[in-house]
């Protein structure tokens, strides 16, 4: 079946290249089409073994957006945001804890090229597995046994322009064994 999904000019390296963390935005709703399409590409992502372990909660309620906001000091523009989306991964899917988190940081980065594609801006909060913040999400999401967080995109139209920039570093390139360089 062929989905309907919003279009992009943007190709895929100029994403790449200038995809920045968006952290303030307008007071302006995403339309669904944009979400259905954020998701997609979140759903797009490699997984080990293809378990596609991952499951997304889209939040776009003002009083949960708040609450976010509150969950550590590092997501106070979830209050700003027009749509969060929890990204979280099933232990029974795939029993293999590293393969988790690794998959579902592949359909963030996913999900983080198709917002800036569309126009919109977002930031990705990670959390430490059992911290404070990871069982408060949790909560606030009503995840069932065995569906973990992973981290939380908060999305809107960017009221910030930032820049992409340079971030290649000859030195950290090695070929074909590690080599110190100086």
């Amino acid at each position: 079946m062929e989905r309907a999904y919003s279009k992009s000019e943007m190709k895929v390296l100029e994403a790449i290249f200038n995809r920045r963390s968006i952290r303030k935005f307008l007071n302006k709703s995403i339309s669904s089409q944009d979400i259905e399409t954020i998701l997609h590409a979140g759903f797009c992502a490699p997984s080990a073994h293809n378990k596609r372990p991952w499951h997304f909660v889209v939040v776009k309620d003002k009083e949960k957006l708040e609450a976010f906001s509150q969950l550590n000091p590092y997501t106070k523009m979830f209050a700003l945001a027009d749509t969060a989306i929890a990204v979280c991964a099933d232990e029974k899917r795939q029993e293999v804890r590293d393969y988790l988190y690794e998959d579902s940081a592949a359909a963030i980065q996913n999900i983080l090229l198709a917002v800036h594609a569309l126009g919109l801006g977002a930031v990705w909060c990670g959390m430490k597995k059992d911290s404070e913040y990871y069982h408060n999400l949790a909560k606030l999401c009503k995840l069932p046994e065995g569906i973990i967080p992973i981290g939380l995109i908060a999305i809107g139209y960017p009221e910030e322009e930032k820049k992409g920039r340079d971030r290649f570093e000859e030195e950290k390139v090695h070929y074909e064994v590690w080599s110190d360089k100086e």
